[in-house]
């Protein structure tokens, strides 16, 4: 199974929330910080390196961003 998202305006959500209905569709309404989430776990799966980093050398590539 796969699945689709769209982000539009709240009268074209409703027409293809109605349309995907009557096309025998599940439909699930979404917030926008959902999706935001959705988007962040997505790339975090495509850049995993499956290597771990220390504490330590996070914390200084942070304190030299400031």
């Amino acid at each position: 199974m796969s699945a689709i998202l769209i982000k539009a305006d709240v009268k074209s959500n409703k027409l293809l929330s109605m349309l995907a209905k009557q096309l025998g569709a599940n439909v699930f309404m979404v917030k926008d910080e959902q999706v935001e989430d959705l988007a962040l776990g997505n790339l975090m799966q495509k850049v995993k390196t499956n290597q771990l980093v220390s504490k330590n050398v996070i914390m200084q590539k942070l304190k030299k961003q400031k």
